[in-house]
């Protein structure tokens, strides 16, 4: 693997190797939401939340529209939907555990 490919891939991986981050994608792949909404529907504080997404919007994980006052954030639609198919299916098809990896942290 070529040293840039590495870098490109800790970063992308880095950003999503995180419950919080990992868990309002999966919250916003449902349903758009604003701070409170992710923070009421996840039980963190807004301030952890807000932390979190300004991760995932600096790689693009994550978009945000304007109404009013507020952002409402959405997901990438290409890039997380698709990884989530992804890690799906190899879970299903070569992970030899159900449920959770006994390699998580």
């Amino acid at each position: 693997m070529k040293r840039g490919l590495t870098d490109l891939c800790y970063g992308f991986f880095s950003t999503l190797a995180n419950p919080t981050r990992l868990a309002i994608l999966e919250v916003l792949g449902k349903s758009d939401m604003n701070v409170t909404q992710l923070a009421d529907s996840l039980g963190q504080e807004q301030s952890m939340v807000s932390h979190n997404l300004r991760s995932l919007e600096r790689c693009k994980f994550v978009h945000f529209e304007r109404r009013g006052k507020s952002k409402v954030y959405s997901i990438n639609r290409d890039t997380v939907e698709t990884l989530f198919k992804t890690v799906e299916n190899h879970a299903q098809n070569h992970c030899l555990f159900t449920g959770k990896c006994p390699h998580a942290h």
